[in-house]
């Protein structure tokens, strides 16, 4: 009965002030054969002890209940999204790793939980335990010893959203991070005129992941500031190691990200990564986004102004899906405009795209500024942008992002070639 009340008091609770309450089902896994081996007093003991482990698992505000048998049930209030359930039921799973001690034995024993979301799985009491009653006999029917959401894409979606920001809180230290890197080629003569640092993370489960499955997770987690800053540090001594080689390197683009600047020195860390690697300022780009600039117009003015006395070149990524105001960008020390590339995809059948890309052109060769387009994909593509004046041409096209190893292969063969032409 207090369960049902608690359950009720948070479901009212959301109808008021909006949100969402989570229901976690659980059943103990195989708890029938502890009773029958060891008698029902140390079956009673053994729950005893898991309710001691849930109710040191859960928030203040969450209500943890036995229904009765070895079923119990945790209400989680005022959760935002599906993950933070997700985070809860895990967290519950991994508290029965250790054994129970119950009558001098060891005693191991896991969990299945089923979980339902309110408003999304039910708009009642009865209904929401219906629903993460079944999700959890699909916990059982999979294994045993995981849990499983009533919608069962929640389930994938959590699941993998809580082994990336775990992994993620590692993988530095893991040395798991990547750094790829995507030429940059002239579009009037075809040379290699620089390349682009692109991050990546080789996770031991999910494989080579490019930052679009990751980077909300690491934002939200606080790990952006962190990320940027190694992969900032990892390619200019990736480019220094490759000048003492002998190669000749072309220009190095490394995209900074908002957290970069708000929540730090952005000034201070680039100098101590060209002091820690050896890189040439001249040959060190920073590329940042549109919309960050246009939130912080003052703070990023007065950085970029700094580093550009430094010597090194300033970007604006992804331009045109920002809000810029051509006011700003006249103050701002910027040497390079980047075309987005889902203004390129779409190049030649989209007229909207081709007048765009037209605009940014002609607005960059006015203000005396290098415009690069990236996501050039297609001969079509790379035809119009050539016609128009577009500067310089990214995209799998003409490279796909390549590891160090097979870059350093590209840079081998142009330095010989190069000093190959010199000596003739």
């Amino acid at each position: 009965m207090l369960f049902n009340d608690r359950l009720q008091h948070a479901l009212d609770r959301v109808q008021r002030h909006g949100g969402h309450t989570a229901l976690l089902f659980m059943d103990l896994d195989r708890f029938k054969m502890v009773n029958d081996s060891f008698g029902h007093h140390t079956g009673d003991e053994l729950l005893k002890s898991v309710s001691e482990r849930l109710k040191n698992s859960i928030r203040e505000q969450d209500t943890v209940a036995r229904l009765g048998g070895d079923e119990f049930t945790v209400v989680a209030e005022d959760i935002e999204h599906a993950h933070a359930a997700a985070v809860l039921a895990q967290k519950i799973i991994d508290c029965f790793v250790k054994p129970f001690q119950v009558a001098g034995r060891d005693l191991y024993i896991s969990t299945s939980i089923g979980i339902s979301v309110y408003p999304d799985d039910g708009n009642n009491v009865a209904t929401l335990v219906k629903n993460a009653d079944a999700a959890m006999y699909r916990a059982k029917g999979l294994g045993r010893n995981n849990y499983q959401f009533y919608v069962s894409e929640l389930t994938e979606t959590a699941f993998e959203r809580y082994m990336l920001e775990t992994g993620l809180r590692r993988a530095l230290d893991r040395t798991e991070f990547l750094v790829f890197y995507q030429p940059q080629y002239s579009a009037h003569t075809g040379a290699l005129v620089a390349i682009e640092a692109l991050l990546r993370w080789q996770h031991p489960e999910f494989g080579l992941l490019t930052p679009a499955r990751f980077l909300s997770v690491a934002e939200e987690t606080g790990l952006l500031k962190p990320m940027g800053d190694w992969a900032l540090f990892e390619a200019c001594r990736q480019w220094a190691a490759w000048r003492d080689a002998g190669l000749q390197v072309p220009r190095l683009a490394v995209n900074l990200c908002a957290a970069q600047i708000s929540r730090g020195n952005l000034v201070e860390t680039v100098r101590d990564t060209i002091r820690g690697t050896g890189i040439d300022p001249l040959a060190l780009e920073l590329e940042i986004t549109e919309g960050f600039i246009m939130d912080q117009v003052q703070e990023a003015i007065e950085a970029k102004e700094t580093l550009r006395r430094m010597g090194i070149t300033l970007s604006i990524d992804d331009f045109g899906t920002g809000y810029s105001s051509l006011s700003y960008l006249k103050r701002l020390p910027i040497h390079r405009l980047k075309i987005d590339q889902s203004f390129v995809r779409d190049i030649p059948h989209d007229p909207d795209d081709e007048a765009i890309a037209r605009a940014v052109i002609a607005l960059g060769r006015s203000l005396q500024m290098t415009v690069i387009a990236e996501g050039v994909e297609t001969e079509a593509q790379r035809s119009f942008l050539r016609e128009e004046g577009c500067d310089l041409l990214q995209g799998n096209l003409l490279s796909e992002p390549l590891s160090a190893q097979a870059l350093e292969a590209v840079l081998e063969r142009q330095t010989v070639a190069q000093r190959s032409a010199s000596a003739h």
